[in-house]
C-alpha cells in the first residue's frame, strides 16, 4: 500500500498545469505515473483547440490516467466561464496494482497542480462524459 506515497512529479507536469491556467496554451493534460521512476509525467498535451472528444480518446481504455481539462462555457446569464477539472480515470480494466498506486497518489499530485476547481473520478466514458462535465462546471 505504500507504494505510491514517494511518488516524485515530474517539474514538467507543474509547468505545462500553470501554462494551461495562466496562458490557456493547452486545452488538456494527460498525465502517467512511471511505475521504474516512481514518478507522475506528463504524456500528452492538447492544443487549444482540440475538442472534448479529442480529449477523451486520449485516455487509454485500459490503463489509468490523471488528465487536467480546461472546459469552456457560457452561463445562464451569458457569461463566458472556464473551469480546470482534474479527471481521475481509473478504468475498470486496468491492472489492480495500477489502479491502487493512482488511487493513492491522487491527492498529493493534486496538490501540485494549484488552481484546479472541480475533480471527477471516471472508471468508465460515461462517468466523464461531456454532460457530466458542464452539469460540474456550474
Amino acid at each position: 500500500a505504500n507504494a505510491a506515497s514517494g511518488m516524485a512529479v515530474h517539474d514538467v507536469c507543474k509547468l505545462r498545469f500553470l501554462e494551461l491556467k495562466a496562458k490557456r496554451t493547452h486545452r488538456f493534460i494527460v498525465f502517467k505515473i512511471e511505475e521504474k521512476q516512481k514518478q507522475v509525467v506528463v504524456e500528452k498535451v492538447g492544443e487549444p483547440t482540440q475538442s472534448y472528444e479529442d480529449f477523451a480518446e486520449s485516455l487509454p481504455a485500459d490503463e489509468c490516467r490523471y488528465a487536467v481539462y480546461d472546459f469552456d462555457f457560457v452561463t445562464e446569464e451569458n457569461c463566458q466561464k472556464s473551469r480546470i477539472f482534474f479527471i481521475a480515470w481509473s478504468p475498470d480494466t486496468a491492472r489492480v496494482r495500477s489502479k491502487m498506486i493512482y488511487a493513492s497518489s491522487k491527492d498529493r499530485f493534486k496538490r501540485e497542480l494549484d488552481g484546479i476547481q472541480v475533480e471527477l473520478q471516471a472508471t468508465d466514458p460515461t462517468e466523464m462524459g461531456l454532460d457530466v462535465i458542464k452539469s460540474r462546471a456550474n
